[in-house]
């Protein structure tokens, strides 16, 4: 098992209409990003003007696990540093995975709402509308909140091999895992 896994997220100033389009990711701005690391054991919250700090954390990790961040938190990092995170840091990416054994994507809410019992918080739109309030405590909340429930999936996947779902039919599914 890695020495030092990093779990991640973060948090958007803009929409991908805001920034002109999905394929503008680096345009959208970080408000916000937090991490958990394993060896540290605590969480930690980066603003931009840190975010050299937060891409360093990155890749000085055995392991980055997170949800959608190959090609999203990454892509909004690219504005910052002149690295191609999805091939410098050592990730796995929960939604990856979990999309080419199902052959479709699932959500992060959709996992843990059914394998742990527990639902996000809040979505990306309410942390660019909270970023545009200045509500910047409740911004770091939801992405730290976001980054547990990516802990508990990831965590949970390892020791049970599998992780469980709603499908869009309402029938509750499993989908194994292997992430040892």
């Amino acid at each position: 098992m890695p020495r030092d896994i990093v779990y991640f997220d973060l948090e958007t100033q803009r929409t991908a209409n805001d920034a002109g389009g999905w394929d503008k990711k680096r345009e959208m701005g970080m408000s916000i990003g937090v991490t958990y690391s394993t060896k540290l054991g605590e969480y930690q919250i980066f603003t931009e003007k840190d975010v050299h700090l937060l891409v360093d954390q990155l890749i000085k990790a055995d392991l980055v696990v997170g949800f959608n961040v190959i090609s999203f938190d990454y892509e909004v990092l690219g504005a910052y540093t002149i690295l191609d995170l999805a091939h410098t840091a050592r990730t796995l990416d929960l939604m990856v995975d979990i999309e080419k054994t199902l052959g479709h994507r699932l959500k992060l809410d959709v996992l843990a709402t059914a394998t742990l019992g527990v639902g996000k918080t809040g979505d990306g739109l309410d942390a660019i509308r909270w970023w545009r309030e200045g509500r910047i405590a409740e911004i770091a909340e939801y992405c730290c909140f976001d980054v547990k429930c990516t802990k508990l999936i990831h965590e949970h996947g390892m020791i049970h091999k599998e992780l469980q779902y709603v499908d869009k039919f309402q029938n509750r599914r499993s989908v194994r895992v292997d992430w040892s």
